[in-house]
């Protein structure tokens, strides 16, 4: 049913594309029932240098996305197609997410914090210091249902001066939980290396946190408990992540090659189901649209739409 090659999928004129778009790689037979048959791969815009923090705000009908290395966060809008910029300097924004009051979350780059976007535009710093040092730089970052503020601190942004400023890492490389009454901030997983995009399993019982593959901890008392390896990403990796309301998990997939690059769904058990083929590296994704069942991928340079057959279990 579908081409063996997902490189090859981009390599033709794109205008017109044959049901179904080889681009969409069935590994196993359940992946058919979440895709839609006469649904296309899109590329809805490019002009960035490494996209990230995709998050859908449903009341406007737009997609907020950060451009890391251009030190801004643009806007794309379902109404016009149109992508304008939302904030720059946007201090090396990269992930994003809203809170139950439907205020915007981000991680800073360049300013080694957390923050809340105020409905009045208003700027509420969360958390910058952790026992009186600097945070690493922020990554990505979920809010739980109790609202609490879970976030990756890699210090992928402290590495160079290409998405943020080079420096030191001052603290070991945590997942934190913010409190969403008194931001006081703890750390919750420690036994990783370097983890970056994490994501709540529907009924918040799991958390999956990505290093280099997909770990996965117990949700035991509103704390991760149990850790270990759940998903193996083989010759590349992953970075973001989302759940549908079935729990398969949708991840961003890079660093494996023309025919590894772009999104890879797992069942809830970590097999396998199918591959989003892109023309380029993926570094997250979200479901958004009306009905929360088109997937927005932000790639290297490019941001990307395919309307599947399932739903975002935690997009706003």
């Amino acid at each position: 049913m579908q081409e063996s090659s997902g490189a090859t999928a981009w390599e033709r004129d794109r205008t017109i594309v044959r049901f179904p778009d080889p681009a969409i790689e069935v590994v196993d037979e359940r992946f058919r029932s979440l895709i839609v048959w006469q649904e296309v791969v899109e590329r809805l815009w490019t002009g960035g240098r490494w996209l990230e923090g995709p998050v859908w705000f449903g009341d406007g009908r737009y997609l907020l996305f950060s451009d890391i290395p251009n030190d801004r966060m643009l806007r794309w809008s379902e109404e016009t197609g149109q992508v304008t910029v939302f904030r720059q300097p946007s201090e090396h924004s990269n992930g994003n997410t809203r809170d139950r009051q439907g205020r915007l979350v981000t991680c800073e780059h360049r300013t080694r914090r957390v923050t809340r976007t105020e409905h009045d535009g208003t700027i509420t710093v969360l958390a910058d210091r952790f026992e009186g040092r600097r945070l690493n730089a922020p990554n990505d970052v979920v809010v739980a249902a109790d609202g609490g503020i879970w976030f990756t601190d890699p210090g992928y942004g402290s590495d160079g001066d290409y998405e943020g400023d080079k420096g030191e890492h001052e603290l070991p490389r945590y997942v934190y939980r913010i409190d969403p009454d008194t931001l006081a901030l703890e750390p919750v997983v420690r036994d990783m290396d370097r983890p970056n995009g994490l994501a709540f399993s529907p009924d918040e019982r799991l958390l999956y946190v990505v290093d280099k593959d997909i770990r996965v901890y117990d949700m035991v008392d509103g704390r991760p408990e149990n850790g270990r390896r759940h998903i193996d990403m083989g010759a590349g990796t992953s970075d973001g992540m989302r759940i549908d309301r079935a729990g398969n998990l949708w991840t961003a997939a890079f660093g494996g090659g023309a025919d590894y690059d772009g999104v890879h769904c797992f069942d809830p058990d970590g097999v396998l189901l199918g591959r989003i083929h892109l023309p380029e590296n993926t570094a997250n994704l979200t479901f958004g649209g009306r009905k929360k069942n088109r997937l927005f991928i932000t790639g290297g340079r490019s941001l990307y739409s395919v309307f599947v057959d399932a739903h975002g279990a935690q997009t706003p």
